[in-house]
């Protein structure tokens, strides 16, 4: 399951980069179409400087979503309840009963008095 999830998330990734490295040639062209000579060069260097930061995204989102898998993998999140609870009131702290007497003796063992063999 995590594997196909990393796969499409890195398909995402890529295609964002292409996607930036399309817009940052179509910007080229557009700044080089009313440009003279030393500001074709200038925006050829912002074309190549934004290839490279959309390509240095797209690593870095490899990487997060491969450590996103490796996380999912070993770090899982257990619900833990309270020991010997189970959604219930410990025993002793429900309200009496009108009438009904305490017992002396420890709930849950033996009375007083009796022999276990």
């Amino acid at each position: 399951m995590q594997s196909a999830k990393e796969k499409l998330s890195n398909i995402a990734s890529s295609a964002k980069e292409r996607a930036t490295i399309c817009q940052a040639k179509v910007e080229e062209k557009v700044e080089k179409a009313a440009a003279r000579t030393e500001e074709k060069k200038i925006a050829e260097e912002r074309r190549k400087a934004k290839e490279a930061q959309a390509k240095m995204e797209l690593h870095q989102a490899k990487a997060k979503h491969a450590a996103e898998k490796v996380e999912s993998k070993y770090h899982h999140v257990h619900h833990q309840p309270t020991v010997g609870t189970h959604g219930h009131q410990p025993v002793g702290t429900a309200a009496p009963v009108a009438g009904a007497t305490v017992p002396t003796y420890p709930l849950g063992g033996h009375r007083p008095g009796h022999m276990y063999k």
